[in-house]
């Protein structure tokens, strides 16, 4: 029975989550000693340690696996490592965390060391081509990709966010509060998230009967600064919009400096919707009412697909699509007048 007991197993036995064992493992403070005692020794009493050292081996696995992300910081990356490293650890595997800078090249070189090094990897907002992916996979390295940057091939494995959802909602709303000269301050053309939040935005003009605008849409980056400034735009119209739906809490939050800047109340003279619910959000004033992507659960599903993978098992889905959910706070309200 030893050999085959599982982190699973002796969470059930303990009474307590596969985390907490986990914690335990991992040498983690926030447990109680009762717990640690009592998962300690059901992990003594069982040889896990031994055991699963013992599998690994025979099997050629490391027990690490790979996270490639742009950068660290920034709290959407940081809502997306949380979740899947604290599922990484429930399955035993310890993470190669690999910062890329959003640099092709060296986004490349990490992957060619990896994949001698993991059993796997998790890859955040790819800059690698579909081309360059798919030889990866054909190589028999195993990854899914956590929200694509470019449309990727069917037989990439993925998780990302429901783009278009989450647009349709924010628009609803703010057409539901009495806007009809909404804007958008969209990320780069032909990203992933920006064309689906984009076409969320147009669908939802079309069904309320308004016909799009193209001086209301504003490309820029995902800074806060890029945000102030297409927002400076917009409101520079000679008939500038009355809400401004920003496809990052980072653009939002620019368009509450250039708002401010100009005295213009916010939701008074101008509703704002932003796209993520990090924390920024909710520090904010007014705190923005905005979109929420699951981040964590993002990570924490892209590593259900990874464990999956490595392990060989079959399952009915290589894209999933995680549901958005509009929160509604204090930066929109019905238009002047």
């Amino acid at each position: 029975m030893a050999d085959r007991v599982t982190i699973r197993e002796i969470a059930d036995r303990a009474g307590v989550s596969i985390a907490t064992v986990s914690r335990v493992m991992n040498g983690r403070g926030d447990v109680s000693d009762e717990t640690r005692e009592l998962v300690s020794r059901i992990i003594r009493e069982n040889g896990y340690t031994a055991n699963r050292s013992a599998r690994g081996l025979s099997a050629g696995r490391t027990g690490l696996a790979g996270v490639l992300v742009p950068l660290v910081y920034p709290a959407y990356f940081a809502g997306i490592l949380a979740g899947a490293a604290e599922a990484l650890s429930e399955q035993g595997l310890q993470i190669v965390l690999s910062p890329t800078g959003g640099e092709h090249e060296r986004e490349v070189s990490l992957l060619d060391r990896l994949h001698g090094l993991t059993d796997g990897a998790l890859i955040i907002l790819p800059e690698e081509s579909n081309e360059e992916l798919a030889r990866l996979l054909d190589d028999g390295y195993r990854f899914v990709v956590i929200d694509p940057l470019m449309p990727l091939d069917e037989r990439i494995p993925s998780v990302s966010a429901a783009h278009t959802s989450g647009a349709d909602q924010a628009m609803r709303h703010l057409l539901a509060l009495g806007h009809r000269r909404i804007a958008i301050i969209t990320g780069p053309h032909g990203w992933v998230a920006t064309e689906d939040r984009r076409r969320g935005y147009h669908a939802a003009l079309a069904a309320a009967g308004i016909l799009p605008d193209p001086e209301l849409e504003v490309e820029s980056n995902f800074e806060i600064d890029g945000g102030e400034q297409a927002a400076n735009l917009l409101l520079d119209l000679p008939e500038p919009p009355t809400a401004i739906f920003a496809f990052n809490d980072n653009h939002a939050i620019g368009t509450l400096r250039a708002a401010r800047s100009r005295g213009l109340r916010v939701p008074e003279d101008l509703s704002v919707v932003g796209f993520d619910d990090v924390e920024h959000a909710t520090i904010v004033t007014p705190m923005l009412t905005t979109v929420r992507q699951p981040l964590a659960e993002m990570g924490r599903t892209a590593v259900s697909l990874l464990t999956r993978l490595i392990e060989r098992q079959s399952f009915e889905a290589l894209h999933v699509e995680l549901a958005t959910r509009l929160v509604v706070r204090q930066s929109t309200g019905p238009p002047p007048g």
